[in-house]
């Protein structure tokens, strides 16, 4: 009897093209943005539930309606399924996907203990795909990455659970010591991923994060007649963090004092300050609900010419 197969992939558009090219077996698609907002160790319980739509209701204005047909309903879905001989992870390297992929591998260590897990985008060349989403890729391309596939040992599951639990502590500390440190994992985007998290806490010199200043810094460099131009030059220039135009919407909205004008793009004096280092914005963004997983973002500094973080102490 063939093996049947469970598809867990990265978004809707994954799934759409799966099964357009014909693929066999079960589809979730699991909606969230694990990357931004407060997260828990517990995926899957209330208590994840809960801090995932009330930072979702504040940060997007997500009613709960919609959280509840678009997420909730999907991730129910995917406890249902248990009958599937093997579990196959669609998840690309950027930042978005991959915090996404520990936590599905957490709540698959905890709720589906011996099933066969495979991870797609690992043994091939992966470098020439590294900015291609899964749905941009032809027919051959994706069969040649399910084809090789490569099929998780409990140890790299336990890896991943591992750096998912120091991704929800409330301090990164631990995790800046440890992300680097296992070269034959299968997982060879997540250095990279880890990476680009440590970066988004403020930086000393000042206050604001590599995403922030990299906005800052593409507005200034550039003449954008729009909002929507900048955000499309990101959205092309962004290599690791994987974010949508809802995420550039977002940081846009956090740095709106550093702009004069949106249309077309300009920033402010007080902008060219903190872009030229001249001026210190972090008191005028911080936030104290503001979480990067289980971490407060203000309550650490991150130190470019170190790579280190450093802990705000009261």
């Amino acid at each position: 009897m063939k093996a049947s197969i469970l598809h867990i992939t990265n978004g809707d558009s994954t799934t759409t093209h799966l099964k357009k090219i014909g693929f066999s077996g079960e589809f979730i698609t699991w909606r969230e943005m694990l990357c931004e907002g407060k997260t828990t160790t517990d995926v899957g319980s209330e208590t994840f539930w809960k801090h995932r739509f009330d930072f979702l209701k504040t940060a997007y204005k997500v009613n709960k309606q919609t959280f509840i047909e678009f997420t909730l309903k999907e991730y129910r879905n995917l406890c249902k399924k248990k009958e599937q001989d093997e579990i196959v992870l669609w998840f690309e390297s950027d930042l978005f996907c991959q915090i996404n992929m520990l936590a599905v591998l957490s709540w698959i260590k905890r709720y589906r203990q011996g099933y066969q897990i495979s991870l797609i985008g690992v043994g091939i060349d992966a470098k020439n795909h590294k900015n291609t989403g899964f749905s941009l890729l032809s027919e051959e391309q994706i069969n040649s990455f399910y084809k090789n596939r490569v099929t998780l040992s409990q140890d790299d599951i336990e890896y991943a659970d591992y750096i998912w639990q120091l991704y929800c502590s409330d301090s990164p500390l631990r995790l800046e010591t440890v992300y680097k440190f296992n070269p034959m994992s299968p997982f060879q985007h997540l250095a990279t991923a880890i990476e680009a998290h440590l970066k988004r806490f403020p930086s000393i010199e000042n206050g604001l994060n590599f995403v922030e200043n990299n906005i800052l810094k593409t507005a200034n460099s550039h003449q954008f007649k729009s909002k929507s131009e900048l955000i499309t030059n990101l959205l092309n220039e962004d290599e690791v963090y994987g974010f949508g135009d809802l995420q550039y919407e977002n940081h846009l909205k956090n740095l709106h004092k550093l702009f004069s004008s949106l249309n077309p793009v300009k920033i402010s004096k007080k902008g060219k300050e903190v872009l030229e280092k001249q001026l210190n914005f972090y008191g005028q963004i911080r936030n104290e609900d503001t979480y990067l997983g289980g971490s407060k973002k203000y309550s650490f500094l991150y130190q470019s010419s170190s790579h280190k973080l450093l802990q705000i102490t009261t």
